[in-house]
């Protein structure tokens, strides 16, 4: 199949009398070059739509020109830019890759940021869909009431957001930032929708949970080296057996995100055990004279909610604040697995996680490792790397769902081992922003654009 980029011209019936909804004009060079006869009969194809054209020639160069009614029923614009090709055999010319973003919510009120925090990403989306001839629009939960070949959504045009009805798309990137969302019935029917009828590529389509993680990754011998030990907690003689082989260990909730709701386990010399749960100013601290009393106290917690017990690391630290690592791994321009960016994360003051969102700071990865009590120098970077890489491989191979985007959290002990400490399906783009404001387009959005493309077979 061959494939080239045309610019949409969008003709109405007062500037060309050639052009009705039956009709489109392609550049004459185009047209000897994929050998189609002129005014002979093709079938038009934009994500789930289709639509038989005869297709006329025009002198003018890398164009397609098609009528106002055919584009805005398509949602296409004059101006927009999009990959086309022609397969010859079945007489089918298709334009893409159209890009489905399935965001969490539309505020109406809100013309700055119609989709809340996440709205500067939807225009980096935007903008990197133009550099690679694609288009984009992005959903929400609330638009997915039908299960035809059609769909309502909004796109960015001369700089305001517009609502259109578009076809299905070629690919949809799961953006949706709540499991409660995820787990709408309408959102789960729209997913097997778009996959089985329309053959569409759904990646990110699910979160992750640590429990399911570790389990997975355990299957991996190779990957052990990266694993500290880790259980789903059922019972009391769990939390006994791992706090009698480690001295410190985490209770964290399996489907937990931004550092909410972590326990960490401290046994003393006097084996009273002193726990920090995280709040919001930090962690708040109870001691327990022995397990039995620690175990009473939280059974209730268990009980409500899956937590995971996880082997405590002895993490590098900067000025005394513990250190991890985020590494922004995707699926490139040929499908494979790349680093996109690692960060390093340094916790704030009396906090003993890193997340932005419990006042952690960001820093390059050489200046954190530079800065800190790291035996690995500058060989540090490269093992996360590695490490990161290897455990993307691990997700593809062991949990059976479509991945192109991971948050992987890692970190490196004073012996200069690399730990997993947790893997996310949705990370953050305000944890992975760029460490310079001058990077307009981020590479992570751009290799979104450039998968969706692979994925799309354009």
């Amino acid at each position: 199949m061959k494939r080239t980029k045309v610019n949409i011209v969008v003709s109405s019936a007062s500037t060309s009398t050639q052009l009705d909804e039956r009709t489109i004009m392609l550049s004459d060079a185009l047209m000897k070059k994929w050998k189609i006869n002129p005014n002979s009969p093709v079938m038009l194809r934009y994500g789930a739509a289709r639509h038989e054209v005869r297709v006329v020639p025009t002198s003018t160069a890398g164009i397609l020109r098609l009528d106002a009614t055919l584009a805005s029923q398509w949602g296409l614009i004059n101006g927009d830019s999009l990959c086309v090709q022609y397969k010859s055999n079945v007489r089918y010319l298709y334009l893409g890759p159209l890009i489905g973003v399935l965001v969490s919510r539309y505020y109406a009120g809100n013309s700055e940021k119609p989709f809340g925090t996440v709205t500067a990403f939807c225009r980096e989306l935007t903008d990197a869909s133009k550099l690679y001839s694609s288009s984009v629009y992005f959903i929400t939960p609330n638009e997915l009431g039908n299960s035809g070949d059609t769909i309502k959504g909004w796109r960015l045009t001369g700089g305001k957001w517009t609502k259109h009805t578009f076809p299905m798309p070629h690919v949809v990137y799961n953006r949706l930032t709540s499991r409660k969302l995820e787990n709408m019935a309408s959102v789960q029917q729209f997913f097997r929708h778009v996959k089985t009828h329309h053959n569409a590529a759904l990646f990110n389509e699910k979160y992750l949970n640590k429990t399911e993680v570790f389990e997975a990754l355990n299957k991996e011998s190779s990957l052990h080296q990266y694993l500290p030990e880790s259980h789903h907690l059922r019972n009391y003689q769990t939390l006994k057996d791992m706090c009698g082989k480690y001295r410190v260990v985490f209770l964290k909730p399996a489907s937990g995100s931004l550092g909410k709701g972590i326990i960490r386990i401290t046994r003393t010399s006097s084996q009273s055990y002193i726990c920090h749960i995280t709040n919001v100013n930090g962690a708040r601290k109870q001691t327990y004279a022995n397990l039995s009393q620690l175990f009473s106290a939280f059974a209730g917690k268990i009980k409500q909610r899956r937590y995971q017990i996880q082997q405590g690391v002895n993490l590098i630290s900067v000025d005394g604040h513990p250190v991890d690592f985020r590494a922004v791994v995707q699926r490139n321009e040929l499908g494979q697995w790349v680093v996109t960016s690692t960060v390093a994360r340094i916790a704030g003051n009396h906090h003993f996680v890193s997340n932005l969102a419990r006042g952690g700071s960001l820093s390059t990865v050489k200046e954190a490792l530079a800065r800190s009590n790291s035996p690995t120098g500058t060989g540090g970077s490269l093992k996360l790397r590695k490490a990161a890489l290897a455990i993307a491989k691990g997700i593809e191979t062991n949990i059976p769902a479509h991945f192109a985007e991971l948050g992987i959290d890692l970190a490196m002990d004073t012996q200069g081992n690399v730990w997993l400490l947790e893997v996310n399906s949705k990370p953050s783009k305000e944890d992975n922003a760029a460490l310079s404001d001058e990077i307009k387009i981020r590479p992570s959005v751009k290799r979104v654009i450039q998968y969706s493309r692979y994925a799309a077979k354009f």
